[in-house]
């Protein structure tokens, strides 16, 4: 079972994902995704993680105006980023973490769990107040803000969906309300479930 993970910043997303694939027994991939773009493009790794989850407005407006003359550099590792994620997706059952995972499986016909992890903006600022080591509240609120609004445009332009969009997941769980544990293991639950159907 191939397991895909959206998440707004600080909701658990990256831990979350690492104990699904551990339970399960499977292969989490993340910044492998990254490591592999920047092995096959050449380009510094900083300038792919740049990349990754940044799309200007002036981009794209360029798209809307000239989709098929504008290219860029995002586009290039988007190139790069959803044929490795497809190949590791036919490899055998894996958690893939972001990355527009979810709308790459159904463009490949590949059966997907599709997730999607939220929480309320008090259980994730504590969280983002560890990640970035500061407990001031304005530069939490940008950080969360300017996390969120990058990977927002950036599923909402190579996918042409409304980001955290129940309809787009199979499942939409509240990390802050819910817990880890539980979260885990429900999503351990859906995917063994969902196998055992598709058999």
């Amino acid at each position: 079972m191939i397991i895909t993970i959206s998440r707004e910043y600080g909701s658990g997303g990256h831990s979350i994902g690492q104990r699904v694939a551990k339970e399960l027994g499977i292969d989490f991939y993340d910044k492998d995704i990254i490591k592999n773009a920047v092995n096959e493009s050449g380009l510094d790794r900083s300038e792919v993680e740049k990349a990754e989850e940044e799309i200007t407005r002036t981009g794209m407006f360029l798209r809307m105006i000239a989709p098929a003359s504008y290219s860029d550099q995002q586009y290039y590792i988007r190139t790069i980023e959803q044929r490795f994620i497809v190949e590791v997706a036919l490899k055998g059952s894996c958690v893939i973490l972001g990355r527009c995972a979810d709308d790459i499986m159904e463009k490949a016909g590949i059966p997907s769990l599709n997730v999607f992890l939220y929480a309320s903006d008090i259980h994730r600022a504590a969280r983002v107040s560890t990640l970035i080591g500061s407990d001031n509240p304005t530069e939490i609120q940008k950080k969360m803000q300017k996390t969120d609004s990058a990977r927002r445009m950036y599923y909402e332009q190579f996918t042409g969906k409304k980001w955290g969009d129940s309809r787009n997941y199979t499942l939409c769980l509240d990390t802050g309300f819910l817990g880890y544990d539980a979260v885990v293991q429900l999503i351990c639950d859906a995917a063994r479930k969902a196998e055992a159907f598709q058999e």
